[in-house]
């Protein structure tokens, strides 16, 4: 018998946890079906457990870092395997706590694969399931290139996995997570190098942030092989390239894009449209080509990020349930932070995007050692950039690196997103001594 409901999410990670839940407040009766663990990419194998291991990593540079300050410190050596056991006790701590959680709001959970029969009915484990709403939020998965020997390699799930600290680590791929489990591995002590198509890392991040932080990588023993194609992995693990033969290493990690789990959804069982990629196209309220069925997240291939998801399920269900009919998620101004050693926080315009759209641009930057360096044989650079626009300097882009830059650029999103401009970051007094202070006094 077919069991009814208000709104059924495929897919259990940020986007349709935040639909259902937030459905539910307003009373509605709702199912989430994941094929994989509960949380999603987020809790399971990305930001939770990643920022637990950049937490670690931060941990080993303090220890390096004492002696700068006078400290003669016994180091007697470090466990991953006791690192990797905290972490994982840890997300199973939250994944566990999700079981009473959904319950206690009252909706229905079911582990297996959920796939479209119509616009209106789910399948999943042998039995069939309606809803009036349909959220697609299945997340995405990392993508492994389709090269000679590519098994060879590991992927950021597999990341998740070691057991034991690679002595050699090559990364393939600079974006986002290439760049952040760089830093974590460097920081615990393997050696590693960063293997990239593109001229730089993070190609898409305003030049400033991507010369900043190709000199700290490379000061602390990263090395950086750009406009890198890798054309096979034997099966030493030597990496077969255009530039050459690269060999050493026993731990290849792929890091080199995300792809949509919406291969096997039955999407055109519903007549729902994909592109190429399988990335699902959606209106400004996250809808489909078909008027019941909604998709969130990383399956939509839109600034996949957590906190973008959450948002966007819950201005949804806000629309769907509370009568807030022009409610949805406004994408431009989305702050977002690379954890690398130091973090990266952006939000807004490059400066060459800027110059694209505007016809006055004015740049204000600084960089320099952060005081938290300045005793430090290894230091690390604090790079700060605004870029302002029209005669009012309305700030359309701020870019930070260094110390805090995680933390700092929250409060700086918010005014930004409020349209916020140069001479009212000046007319803001400065916290003194800090590095976010240079936002506010920059000439």
């Amino acid at each position: 018998m077919n069991k009814k409901y208000d709104m059924i999410a495929i897919g259990a990670g940020s986007g349709g946890l935040s639909a259902v839940e937030r459905a539910s407040e307003y009373g509605k009766k709702c199912l989430i079906i994941e094929a994989k663990t509960i949380g999603g990419t987020c809790v399971n194998v990305g930001c939770v457990p990643k920022k637990v291991m950049w937490f670690a990593a931060n941990a080993a540079t303090q220890i390096n870092s004492a002696k700068g300050f006078g400290f003669e410190i016994d180091f007697k050596g470090f466990s991953f395997k006791t690192l990797k056991e905290g972490r994982d006790n840890y997300i199973n701590g939250i994944t566990s706590w999700y079981d009473g959680y959904l319950e206690k709001l009252g909706i229905d959970y079911i582990h297996g694969f959920g796939q479209l029969l119509d616009k209106n009915t789910v399948s999943v484990n042998g039995q069939t399931y309606t809803a009036e709403y349909i959220v697609l939020s299945p997340g995405g998965e990392p993508a492994v290139p389709n090269i000679e020997g590519a098994q060879r390699g590991i992927t950021s799930d597999g990341f998740f996995e070691l057991e034991v600290l690679p002595k050699k680590v090559a990364i393939i791929g600079g974006g986002y997570i290439g760049v952040e489990l760089a830093g974590v591995l460097n920081a615990l002590g393997s050696k590693v190098e960063i293997f990239g198509r593109a001229s730089t890392l993070l190609s898409s991040f305003d030049p400033m942030i991507q010369t900043a932080l190709e000199k700290d990588y490379s000061n602390h023993g990263i090395i950086l092989h750009h406009q890198t194609q890798i054309d096979k992995v034997l099966a030493d693990k030597t990496l077969v390239t255009n530039k050459g033969e690269f060999s050493g290493f026993d731990t290849i990690i792929w890091a080199v894009g995300r792809n949509p789990m919406t291969q096997n959804l039955g999407l055109e069982n519903a007549g729902v449209k994909s592109d190429q990629r399988g990335f699902i196209p959606t209106d400004k309220f996250q809808m489909t080509n078909i008027e019941n069925i909604f998709a969130l997240g990383d399956a939509t291939g839109r600034a996949p990020l957590t906190p973008v998801a959450i948002a966007a399920g819950r201005r949804l269900s806000d629309r769907l349930y509370n009568g807030m009919s022009d409610r949805y998620l406004n994408y431009d101004n989305i702050a977002t932070v690379v954890f690398s050693h130091p973090p990266i926080g952006t939000i807004g315009l490059t400066e060459a995007q800027a110059q694209e759209k505007f016809d006055l641009v004015k740049i204000y930057k600084s960089e320099f050692t952060p005081m938290a360096d300045a005793l430090l044989e290894h230091k690390t650079t604090t790079a700060l950039k605004l870029v302002c626009a029209g005669v009012d300097e309305k700030v359309v882009g701020c870019h930070i690196m260094g110390h805090g830059a995680d933390e700092m650029l929250q409060g700086f999103a918010v005014a930004i997103k409020m349209g916020a401009t140069k001479k009212q970051f000046d007319d803001t007094v400065a916290i003194h001594p800090t590095s976010a202070e240079e936002l506010v006094t920059l000439r």
